[in-house]
This record gives structure tokens, C-alpha cells and sequence, in this order.
């Protein structure tokens, strides 16, 4: 079986953003460079150390924790001269300009990736296309049913689950619900909106991977499918079917994906690509593995629109 991210530097992401600077503007723009981070991790390591708000700091996508990432962020209203002097380790910030607009979710074109495969034992094959399903790292630490929990507005589980993985918030749980006891809905507002929104969007991936899973056993291929919102047009087709069946499962309807107590978790559903394209792949010449004595190793380098999981890609042409 192959093996990826034995070590940080296996595993290398380079944001390709669409990001135009200024020369002036209320958000200054930098490059973040992190080893062995999660976004969201770096960016507390980040406001604590400039003790700011974390939603004074914005982002375009996340990025894997075992890895050497670099991606762009923005800081609302803080002096360069404030930024510059922050020393954090594996953690690197590098000037990039001003604009207008924070950096919001979705704000880039693309990723590169370098990425090192071990324990091989013949060449990856290469590929031009494949299913566009949301990776592994889109799941991790009970995101999917955190959200779940936010969208069928049991707030005190999800606040529960959130608090299993994070001992920080574990904390802010102790101190805010002793002055407010079982204001659940408070207690998470106290987490940023970006964090919030990725719990929300991990169910909704969740349901568009068991979509795409199903119609692909099944022979049907669309241009693109459904990721379920309070606004989606589900037809009477096999696509929606299979969509209200997942639904109906966890006891959900539509209409849940408005959460009037936290309307800024609201979700109307958008669409997502059946397949993406694997750009500018390259396969290297095989080289002894150093870390698996007997077992090769091969360096692969390609690019990914944006939303599109590398793992998801590796899985393919290792297998």
C-alpha cells in the first residue's frame, strides 16, 4: 500500500491565487507559509500573537496539516509594521499588498501540488480525469456530523462534539456557560463564521460523495451535481432521488438548511463538478525509498481547481 505525508516535506501546496494587490486599502494581504499546521490552527496562533479577533483574518480554502503549504490571507484594519515583527514556529508571513475586500472562501484559482509517494512497488499510472469527491481532510474530527447537528439545530450535541477535538473551545464552554447556562446557539457563535461554514459544508459534501458514489455504480455520468441547500431544485430524477433518500435517512429536509437562530449558517445549496481535470501532471523517475527499505519512491507534481482534493488524485494513480 502506498504512503503519503511521512513527513511534512512529502507533501507540498502552493495556492494559486486570484488575488490582484493595491498599493493602499483597508486589508493587507500576505502570503502564509505553515509546516505541520492545520489553516485554522495557524491563523489562532496568528491572532493570538497579534491579540486580535481570529475574524479579523481571512482566507481562501484550507490546506493539509502534514504538509508545507502556502496559501493568502488577509488581516481587516492591522499595521504591516504589527505583522512583520511576529515571529511563530513553522510559521512564515510574507508581505503581499492591500485591497478593498477581505479573502473569503473560494478567493483563488488553483493549487500546485509536489507530493512525494512511498512504499511503491511499480509506477503510478498517469490519469487526465477523474470523480471530483471532496477528500478525507473535508471530514475529519466529526465535521460531517457536527454539522448535521447545526442543521437539525441540536446545537448542544454539536457544541459537545466541537469541544472533543478542540480543548480550547473546550474551555470557552466551561466560562460561557456558567454566566449563560444552555445558551448553546451563544456558545457557538463564539467560534468564527469561516469555521462554522466548513462544519455546514462537510454534511453537504458528505451527501454529494454518496450522490456521485451511487450514480457512478449505477452508469450515470452529468456535467455537474447537486450540493443540497434550502434552494435546490431537486427533480424527479435518479440524482435527486438518491439525494432525498440521504436526507430522509438523517431525518433532514430541505428547508433545515435555514437555521433562523444562526441565519448567517444558512445554506442554499449550489452545484459542484461531476469531474475535474488533472492539469500539467508529471511523473518522476523512480527513486529508492529512504524511508521503506525494499520500496520505491516517485515525486508527482499537478495542478487542481480550486475545491479539488489531491488525495483524491493519488488514490487513483497509486492504486
Amino acid at each position: 500500500m502506498y504512503k503519503i505525508k511521512q513527513i511534512p516535506e512529502d507533501f507540498i501546496v502552493d495556492e494559486i491565487t486570484n488575488i490582484k494587490p493595491q498599493k493602499s486599502g483597508r486589508y493587507i494581504y500576505y502570503k502564509l507559509k505553515k509546516t505541520n499546521y492545520t489553516v485554522l490552527r495557524a491563523l489562532e496562533h496568528i491572532a493570538a500573537k497579534l491579540r486580535i479577533p481570529l475574524k479579523k483574518i481571512g482566507f481562501a480554502g484550507t490546506k493539509d496539516k502534514l504538509a508545507i503549504t502556502t496559501q493568502f490571507i488577509s488581516f481587516d484594519s492591522v499595521k504591516k509594521e504589527k505583522i512583520d515583527n511576529i515571529t511563530l514556529k513553522d510559521i512564515k508571513l510574507e508581505f503581499f499588498g492591500y485591497g478593498d475586500e477581505p479573502i473569503s472562501l473560494g478567493d483563488l484559482e488553483a493549487n500546485q501540488f509536489c507530493i512525494i509517494i512511498r512504499n511503491m512497488e511499480k509506477k503510478p499510472k498517469s490519469i487526465t480525469e477523474l470523480p471530483n469527491c471532496f477528500g478525507p481532510q473535508r471530514f475529519s474530527d466529526n465535521n460531517t456530523d457536527i454539522g448535521k447537528s447545526i442543521i437539525k439545530k441540536d446545537f448542544r450535541k454539536a457544541a459537545e462534539m466541537i469541544a472533543e477535538s478542540d480543548n480550547q473551545f473546550t474551555t470557552t464552554s466551561m466560562t460561557y456557560l456558567k454566566e449563560r447556562p444552555n445558551d448553546y446557539i451563544g456558545l457557538i457563535r463564539q467560534l468564527p463564521k469561516k469555521l462554522l461554514m466548513l462544519y455546514i459544508h462537510s454534511y453537504q459534501s458528505y451527501i454529494w460523495n454518496e450522490t456521485v458514489r451511487q450514480l457512478i455504480t449505477k452508469g450515470i455520468e452529468k456535467d455537474r451535481v447537486e450540493i443540497i441547500g434550502f434552494a435546490t431544485e431537486l427533480k424527479d430524477d435518479e440524482e435527486g432521488n438518491i439525494i432525498k433518500s440521504i436526507i430522509n435517512k438523517d431525518n433532514i429536509s430541505q428547508r433545515d438548511f435555514i437555521i433562523r437562530s444562526m441565519p448567517e449558517l444558512s445554506s442554499e445549496g449550489t452545484q459542484r463538478d461531476m469531474y475535474i481535470k488533472v492539469m500539467k501532471l508529471n511523473i518522476s523517475e523512480p527513486e529508492e525509498d529512504d524511508i521503506n527499505k525494499g520500496k520505491k519512491k516517485y515525486k508527482i507534481k499537478f495542478i487542481l481547481p480550486k475545491g479539488s482534493y489531491a488525495t483524491i488524485v493519488i488514490d487513483q494513480i497509486a492504486a
